[in-house]
C-alpha cells in the first residue's frame, strides 16, 4: 500500500476535521456574551474570521514544512529560542484548564434551562465544580471512556446550532435585528475591536489541521485548503448562528440569557423543542469538558517532560492515563471557578474565555514569528515571500485585537 493512500484524509476530510474542531460548545453562550455589542457583532466575526484565516494559513505553512503533533510548543522552541517554546507550553496549558472552566459555565447554563435555582454566583459555581469532578471521575475510568463520550456527543452538538439557524432564520425579525445593532453606547469603531477577543473563543482549534499533518494527504496542498476552508466554513456557521439569534431575541433579553440557543427554540417551535436543544447543548459541553481536561492534563504531564513542570505535579507522560495531572486540572479548574465569581454566569464566562483567549493569541504570535524565521529555508522565493507575508498578518492580528482588549 503507498503512501497516499496510508494517510487517506483528502481535502474535504481535513477542511471537516478544522472546522468540526471548531464549531460547537465554544459558540453556545456567545450570543449572551455578546449582546452588550449588539447584532453589529457580525463585524467583529467578520474581522475575527479573517485574522483567523491569517492565523490558520500560519499553521498550514508549517503543518507542510516542519510537520510535527507538537508544533505548538516545539515551532517557538526551535524556531525563535527555547524560552519562547516554555513561554508557548505555558500559555497553552493555563489557556487549557482555564477555558475548560467557562466550558463547565456553559454546561450550567443549559442545565439551568431544566433547574433555573443554579443561576447566581455561588450556585453556578458550585454547579461548575461539581461537574468538573464529575468529568474527572470519568476521566479516571480511561482514554476509552473519554474518547467514546467526546465522540458520541460530537453529532449532538450541532443540533442546537442548527435548530437555532433554520428557526431563526424562518422567523427572523429586522427591527429586532436593527434595534439591537449597537446597544454599547460606544462608537463602532471602539466596540467592535474591543469584542474580538471574545469573539476569537470560539475560533481556537484552528490549528488542527497542523496537529493532523502527517494523516493529511498531500499536505503541501491539502493543508492550506483544509486550514483556510474550515475556518471559512466555520466563520459561516457563527455568523449565521449570531445573526438568527439576534433576529428573534432583543439584545436586552439576550444578554440575560444562559441558554441563548435553547431559548430562541423554545420561543419559536415550543418549550419541549427548547428542552431537547438545551439536552444536547448539555450533552456537547459535558462531552467537551471531559476531552478537554484530558488534554490539559496531557499538556501538564508534556510540561514535566519537558522539565517545565516539577513531576510530581505534572504526572508522568506516557501512561496510559496521567491520573495526578487530571486531579491537579480538576484541581486548579475548581479554584479558578472560585476566584472568578461574579454576579451574572455571562460576566464569570466572559472573563475566562478572554484569559483562554489572550493566553492562545500570545502562543499563536510566537508561532507566526517561528514561521518567518522558518521561511528562510524555503526554496521558492515566492513561496518565501508568501510565508512572511501571512505571518506578518497573523502577527499583526493578533497584537492589534489583544491591545483592542486592553485599551478598553
Amino acid at each position: 500500500m503507498d503512501e497516499a493512500k496510508q494517510r487517506g484524509l483528502g481535502p474535504l476530510t481535513a477542511t471537516f476535521l478544522v472546522a468540526g474542531n471548531m464549531v460547537g460548545s465554544g459558540l453556545f453562550l456567545l450570543p449572551a456574551s455578546l449582546a452588550s455589542v449588539g447584532s453589529s457583532s457580525l463585524i467583529g466575526w467578520a474581522i475575527a474570521g479573517a485574522g483567523a484565516m491569517a492565523l490558520a494559513g500560519v499553521f498550514a505553512i508549517l503543518g507542510a514544512i516542519r510537520p510535527d503533533p507538537n508544533g505548538l510548543v516545539r515551532y517557538p522552541a526551535d524556531g525563535l529560542h527555547s524560552a519562547a517554546g516554555f513561554v508557548a507550553w505555558a500559555a497553552y496549558w493555563a489557556s487549557c484548564w482555564i477555558g475548560n472552566v467557562a466550558i463547565a459555565l456553559a454546561a450550567v447554563g443549559y442545565l439551568a434551562f431544566f433547574l433555573p435555582g443554579l443561576i447566581g454566583a455561588w450556585p453556578t459555581a458550585l454547579a461548575a465544580i461539581g461537574l468538573i469532578w464529575l468529568m474527572t471521575l470519568a476521566n479516571l475510568f480511561g482514554p476509552r471512556a473519554v474518547g467514546w463520550f467526546a465522540g458520541s456527543t460530537l453529532l449532538i452538538g450541532l443540533v442546537p446550532i442548527l435548530a437555532a439557524v433554520v428557526f431563526g432564520a424562518l422567523a427572523f425579525d429586522r427591527d429586532v435585528f436593527a434595534a439591537s445593532w449597537n446597544v454599547s453606547g460606544q462608537p463602532l469603531a471602539q466596540a467592535i475591536p474591543a469584542s474580538l477577543v471574545t469573539i476569537f473563543w470560539a475560533y481556537l482549534g484552528l490549528e488542527s489541521a497542523t496537529i493532523a499533518a502527517k494523516a493529511v494527504d498531500n499536505p503541501r496542498r491539502n493543508l492550506p485548503i483544509a486550514a483556510l476552508g474550515g475556518v471559512a466554513l466555520a466563520s459561516v456557521i457563527y455568523a449565521a448562528a449570531t445573526a438568527a439569534v439576534m433576529g428573534v431575541i432583543p439584545a436586552s433579553e439576550l444578554a440575560a440569557s444562559t441558554a441563548p440557543f435553547a431559548d430562541v427554540v423554545q420561543r419559536l417551535v415550543g418549550p419541549i423543542a427548547g428542552a431537547v436543544v438545551a439536552a444536547c447543548a448539555l450533552a456537547k459541553t459535558l462531552g467537551t469538558l471531559a476531552g478537554w481536561l484530558l488534554v490539559a492534563a496531557e499538556a501538564g504531564a508534556s510540561g514535566g517532560a519537558s522539565g517545565y513542570l516539577p513531576r510530581a505535579i505534572a504526572g508522568e507522560r506516557g501512561s496510559r492515563l496521567p491520573v495526578r495531572g487530571v486531579i491537579v486540572t480538576a484541581v486548579l479548574m475548581s479554584l479558578t471557578a472560585l476566584a472568578t465569581l461574579s454576579p451574572t454566569l455571562t460576566r464569570q464566562f466572559n472573563a475566562l474565555i478572554n484569559a483562554a483567549v489572550l493566553a492562545n493569541l500570545g502562543m499563536y504570535l510566537l508561532c507566526a514569528l517561528a514561521l518567518i524565521r522558518f521561511s528562510g529555508g524555503m526554496e521558492s522565493p515566492a513561496r518565501r515571500r508568501l510565508a512572511r507575508l501571512v505571518a506578518a498578518l497573523a502577527g499583526i492580528f493578533c497584537l492589534w485585537a489583544a491591545w483592542a482588549f486592553f485599551a478598553t
